[in-house]
């Protein structure tokens, strides 16, 4: 049987997602509690394999299990056993044709940036910063030759793993609530590091370092030595994969991050 589940997970504590000979991953972590469960070991696939400090929402794996438990044991037990910092939030029997990755159709990141004088203290390891004075505007406008079926390489880690570079970028938001601006990305991949390096490059435009037209330029030289450093990772969250009706998976929970009430200027693809 295959089986689905919704993860969530503050990833401040951990190694990222993959596994890890420390043992120190969320996947570590979790086949570790449902083998408990199932009584014999669990290989698990996710839909996005995410860096140390990042967090996820949305995120969604899949495992075959040759023993039958109830999907509450799935949830509710398998939660026992997790760290606090992580849980599941739905478990559901699938088709052995699904896949977590393969299977995805989009992938959805917000990038919360508290954009004040002083540091965070509560919030710290769940948002990035800055210090100085971002200009949202000419930030939005360099946003939107983003938008679309690009080359990505300027925006890709030299160890990136993908076969490509080229990706499509469905949209870009930014939005602000108070002290906070939240970048909205959803694609239909995403490649390493790709979104922290366009929020860092972004805030280079928004600062004032480079006009908006700058990273039109360095979209185009698809060199990462045009691009800005990469951007901190504790602001990043996995929030949503998208697959379709076909598959009928639950939705995710959003929270405290769905920042009701924020402004919605979007950069899509027409």
């Amino acid at each position: 049987m295959r089986i689905a589940l919704g993860i969530e997970y503050d990833g401040s504590g951990f190694c990222g997602w993959q596994t890890q000979p420390a043992g120190c991953s969320i996947q570590d972590r979790l086949e570790a509690a449902c083998a408990a469960i199932a009584g014999v070991p669990v290989d698990t696939i996710c839909a996005g394999r995410t860096d140390s400090g990042v967090h996820a929402l949305g995120q969604v794996v899949h495992f075959d299990c040759t023993v039958e438990r109830p999907m509450s044991a799935w949830v509710r037990g398998v939660n026992a056993l997790l760290p606090p910092a992580v849980a599941v939030t739905w478990a559901q029997p699938v088709d052995e044709a699904f896949h977590a990755r393969f299977s995805a159709c989009t992938r959805s990141y917000r990038y919360v940036l508290l954009n004040d004088a002083v540091r965070p203290a509560a919030d710290q390891g769940r948002v990035g910063w800055y210090h100085g004075t971002l200009d949202v505007e000419r930030m939005r406008e360099a946003a939107a030759c983003l938008v679309g079926e690009h080359d990505f390489s300027a925006f890709r880690s030299a160890e990136c793993q993908a076969k490509s570079p080229v990706r499509t970028l469905h949209k870009l938001s930014i939005s602000v609530s108070g002290r906070y601006l939240a970048f909205d990305l959803c694609a239909n991949a995403f490649l390493h590091h790709m979104v922290r390096n366009l929020v860092g490059s972004l805030v280079y435009v928004g600062k004032g370092k480079h006009p908006p037209q700058w990273l039109a330029g360095v979209l185009q030289g698809r060199d990462r030595r045009l691009a800005a450093p990469t951007f901190d990772a504790s602001g990043l969250y996995l929030m949503r994969v998208d697959y379709g009706d076909a598959w009928n998976l639950p939705e995710p929970r959003q929270g405290a991050l769905s920042f009701a009430g924020m402004g919605s200027a979007e950069m899509s693809e027409r």
